[in-house]
């Protein structure tokens, strides 16, 4: 189930390779998987929906988020890969709270007010509130 953030960007739990033709259709631009391969049995590989991806004429970018967390090079990343897209962006991972959580923080790591962040991940049925702490340090002084 797509769950749409804001005009840029909307997550996702896991897509199958069947999946990336109908998020082309539906007007995505670029695939960001945020899950590391492996992670569960029976998933996708990232090399199949990027093969998927590519097939269909969408970019694909893989930015995997561990159990470990989150890093600044992953922050940068999925602002990169949301900077140079050319439309909506689709990211995925298993829930897709991850995908969300990534978007919020490299949003905040660029300026933009956690306030905001917050709600529209909360209309999107995700709560940030976890990683609000992280929002406002990113942020900055408002």
């Amino acid at each position: 189930m797509i769950r749409t953030v804001n005009e840029s960007i909307s997550v996702a739990p896991q897509i199958s390779v069947a999946d990336v033709a109908t998020i082309a259709a539906a007007g995505f631009k670029t695939i960001v998987n945020n899950r590391p391969d492996e992670e569960e049995a029976g998933q996708p590989s990232g090399a199949e929906i990027q093969a998927a991806a590519e097939a269909a004429g969408l970019k694909y970018v893989a930015i995997p988020v561990t159990h470990a967390g989150f890093s600044h090079p992953q922050l940068d990343a999925m602002a990169d890969a949301l900077s140079a897209a050319d439309g909506p962006v689709l990211a995925y991972c298993r829930s897709g709270t991850r995908s969300c959580n990534l978007w919020a923080l490299a949003a905040a790591k660029a300026g933009r007010n956690p306030n905001l962040l917050m709600a529209q991940a909360e209309d999107a049925g995700y709560d940030l509130g976890t990683i609000r702490p992280m929002l406002d340090a990113l942020a900055g002084p408002r």
